[in-house]
């Protein structure tokens, strides 16, 4: 149906073409909540964040730490120096990017006052003390063999930070994109800051609007969120280049652990066994996924690659309910909030419909993205889907998962609190040596397996599609834009 309706709508399109401005335009499902990295922990303010600030640390192909803005040398197991390197230590207002400005993000970030959600993984920081203008000591209270994975926040400037300034719409960044323009409902618009280069984010919802602007030209790029029968027949239109690679994003079912029916283990366990994720991968994604047991991914250098698949038993699933007082006469209900995106509605209703062979009764609501995230951060479900995009750092186990991270300390939305949990979270982050977190991890993976505070989906492909004006882009694991920073548009 959908793929007869562009057909029907493409000749329609003749008139909308995009003005001939040299602008490389990038059309997203949502738009970025944030632009303060502070603050931001949606996919899309994480994305653009990286073009518009720099890092201390980021990540090679393994996940692990390696230095962007600066190396550092760890003096004992509590005492870290960070060295200021020569590039990107410009910010777009012009000043000067200095050990100082590094102070006073991470210290804004600390500040309970603040707000930060990211306070939480980094409250083991005691201490930050600025050598001069290049260097900076970071004293922990206690010591942590991965302590500089957790340094991926974008730098502010120290002067806007005291200011109090809106840097979630305005921001000022030393990253390779400089903020232009974002006037509320329009686009966000970018410059690249080593040639000029405007590139332009533009909300569009609907997946088959997406689509027309692509085939008409009024926009040049798009990444993911589309079904997969519209990339498909993307992927056979003359003048349209695409390109797939597996993913690292973890699709999951959430639950309110504080709920009387979800926060049943038996019955969490149930809704797991009722899923059937290989038919959903094989006729809903067309293959373009692989089954998940965890939040990392088996080749991570933390994973756990030998946690077995969740597979489909419904019998399992009908006893479970059964001897937890669940049946005919008094089945189990449970709403299922998720985003009004239409592929993501249709998952939603199979994983419906699959329930209900195992007789669990389930109502579906979908929100437009704010109103149904901002619920989900809020703690306003029974069962949930989303994913965790751009996991690199295992530390995201404490801000997941731990009793200590309820927001907003943390992303703790489904509030489990497990003391088995949070002692083996602890017992990684305090192992001195990465053989032995890794270890640890793969532990407390098997541990959440067994728990399932959430139950893991899958790993879906990236895939983009642009115009054949466009060239130099290419996919990271994560779903990141980074490749925008050499991306061309021919005119």
């Amino acid at each position: 149906m959908r793929l007869r309706w562009l057909l029907l709508l493409l000749p329609l399109l003749g008139a909308c073409r995009a003005p001939d401005d040299g602008a490389i335009r990038f059309a997203l499902a949502t738009m970025p909540a944030s632009l303060d990295p502070r603050f931001a922990t949606d996919a899309a303010s994480e994305r653009i964040n990286r073009l518009l600030y720099r890092r201390l640390v980021d990540f090679d192909e393994h996940a692990r730490p390696q230095p962007a803005l600066a190396t550092w040398e760890r003096l004992s197991p509590r005492h870290y120096r960070f060295h200021l390197g020569r590039e990107g230590r410009r910010f777009t207002d012009g000043s000067r990017l200095t050990a100082a400005d590094v102070a006073a993000t991470y210290r804004s970030v600390l500040d309970p006052a603040t707000g930060s959600p990211q306070r939480g993984t980094l409250a083991l920081i005691g201490g930050i003390e600025v050598l001069d203008e290049d260097t900076l000591d970071f004293h922990l209270d206690r010591a942590d063999a991965l302590f500089p994975a957790y340094l991926g926040i974008g730098i502010l400037p120290a002067a806007a930070i005291a200011d109090g300034r809106r840097v979630d719409r305005h921001p000022v960044g030393s990253g390779p994109f400089a903020f232009r323009a974002w006037e509320e409902g329009g686009a966000l618009e970018l410059e690249r800051r080593s040639d000029g280069q405007r590139l332009e984010f533009l909300k569009v919802h609907d997946p088959t609007m997406r689509v027309l602007k692509l085939m008409r030209g009024e926009v040049d790029l798009l990444q993911n969120d589309l079904p997969p029968e519209l990339f498909a027949w993307l992927r056979e239109q003359r003048g349209i280049r695409t390109a797939t690679r597996p993913g690292s994003n973890f699709a999951y079912l959430g639950f309110q652990l504080e709920d009387p029916d979800t926060g049943r283990p038996a019955v969490r366990r149930a809704v797991a066994l009722a899923i059937d994720r290989d038919a959903i991968i094989r006729y809903l994604f067309r293959g373009a996924a692989r089954p998940a047991s965890a939040l990392l991914p088996p080749e991570h250098w933390a994973g756990n690659d030998r946690l077995p698949l969740l597979q489909r038993d419904l019998g399992q699933a009908r006893r479970l309910l059964a001897a937890a007082g669940y049946d005919r006469a008094h089945p189990l209900h449970l709403s299922y909030k998720t985003s009004s995106d239409p592929f993501r509605l249709r998952i939603a209703s199979v994983i419906q419909q699959q329930l209900a062979q195992a007789g669990i009764e389930v109502a579906v609501q979908s929100y437009d993205w704010g109103t149904f995230y901002g619920d989900i951060k809020k703690g306003r479900f029974q069962m949930y889907s989303l994913a965790w995009v751009g996991v690199k750092s295992p530390d995201i186990f404490r801000y997941a998962f731990h009793s200590a991270s309820l927001p907003p300390a943390g992303a703790n939305r489904g509030r489990l609190r497990d003391a088995a949990v949070d002692a083996l979270i602890e017992r990684a982050m305090a192992a001195q040596d990465l053989e032995e977190q890794a270890r640890l991890y793969a532990r407390l993976q098997a541990l959440l397996l067994e728990r399932l505070p959430v139950v893991p989906l899958w790993y879906e492909d990236q895939f983009y599609a642009a115009g054949n004006r466009i060239s130099g882009y290419h996919l990271g694991a994560d779903g990141n834009y980074d490749a925008l920073v050499q991306t061309r548009k021919r005119r």
